[in-house]
Parts: structure tokens; sequence; C-alpha cells
């Protein structure tokens, strides 16, 4: 393996990387919101929101993720709103994952004794201040390890950014390779640099569902 393609094209990697970092955080943030609106519309007493919570979850798990972006990126454009490719890349990631996040939501919230829910609005509450106060809580717990699966998936989903000029890590390899042409070395430190971001998350999760356990 030739090292010096790390040292020489070491800013390009960087760039890459913070890219990469920057778009899974915001996704990460923007698909967890998501996610637990869209499986509180799903199990809530509205008919028609949990007609739309499903019928998001069903029509979003069901395409490609690359396909969701597109229409992210060329959609907006269209009338006249154009979104850059990070930008774009970003929200449908952040789409892309929330309905995954919000399957997974809502088994914890189906996991929860209805008994709970019963109890809370016979005390005032309302729907909504039952699900934020006393339901979600007790479900983000219940399905940390499923979450914490998705949330590494996204990381590695990132690379879909580099089809619409996302600025990401795949991106600036590509860069690299095309001045080089040493792919496998190119795309070998990619992976490493994934690594990073990944295994740390991975081991997080782990700790966390650990110390949940041990709380309660």
């Amino acid at each position: 393996m030739d090292f010096t393609i790390l040292t020489d094209y070491f800013g390009d990697y960087m760039e890459g990387f913070r890219g990469t970092l920057l778009s899974s955080l915001l996704a990460l943030v923007g698909s967890f919101a998501l996610g637990a609106l869209i499986a509180v519309f799903r199990i809530g007493p509205l008919r028609a929101l949990r007609w739309l919570g499903t019928g998001y979850v069903e029509f979003i798990r069901n395409i490609p993720l690359l396909l969701v972006v597109y229409v992210f990126y060329y959609g907006p454009a269209a009338f006249g709103i154009p979104l850059d490719g990070f930008t774009a890349g970003t929200i449908g990631l952040a789409v892309y994952t929330s309905s995954f996040i919000a399957e997974a939501i809502r088994a914890g919230i189906m996991a929860i004794p209805k008994g709970q829910t019963e109890a809370a609005r016979s005390s005032g509450l309302t729907y909504g201040q039952t699900m934020v106060h006393i339901i979600l809580p007790q479900a983000i717990r219940l399905v940390i390890p499923p979450l914490g699966n998705q949330f590494i998936n996204l990381i590695k989903n990132s690379s879909v950014l580099t089809i619409v000029a996302g600025l990401d890590l795949m991106y600036f390899a590509d860069i690299v390779n095309s001045d080089t042409f040493r792919t496998f070395d190119t795309y070998i430190f990619v992976a490493l640099f994934y690594l990073v971001l990944t295994l740390p998350l991975s081991y997080g999760v782990r700790v966390w569902e650990r110390r949940l356990q041990r709380k309660y």
C-alpha cells in the first residue's frame, strides 16, 4: 500500500472527512426528530395521521436512497430553488433514514404497557405530553441497539453524496483517484476514515445500553 497517497492528499481526505461528519450529524438529528414524529403519527388516535405515517414509512423505505437524494437535488431546482449537493444529499439522507428510525421507535412504543398511557391521560396530560414525557423516553431506551445500527448505516450511506457532488469522503477520494490512478490504495484509506467514524459510535452505543440497563 502506498502511504504517500495519504500524506500527499491528506488535506483532501480531511476535507471529505469533515463533509461526511457534518452531513452525518445533521442527518442524524433530522432523521431522529422526523422519525420520532412519524412513529407517534403511526400509533396516534387520529386516523388521518396514522395513514400519513404509514404511507410515509412504506413509501420511503421501499425506494432507493439514491432516488430520494435525486428528488431533493433535482426537484427544488425545477421550481427555481436549487439546492447544492451537500444540502440535497443531507436532506435526502435524513428523510430516508427517518423511515427506519420511525419503525424502530414505534416498536419501542408498542412495547410500553398501555396502562401507562391511560394513567397519564387520566392525570390530565394531553396525548402529546404523554408521548413526550412518559412514553417516548422509555421507548427510545428499549430500542437503543436498533437505533445505533441505523445511525451507523446513516454514516455509511452518506457516501451517496458523492453522486451529487456533496463534498464528502467519497467525492474527494474520486478526485484523489483521478490524480493518482491508485484505486485500491485510495479507497482503502477512505475505508479507514469511515472506521474512525463508525467504530467509536458502535462502542458508544454499547456503553450507553449497558449504563441504561444498570440504571433501570
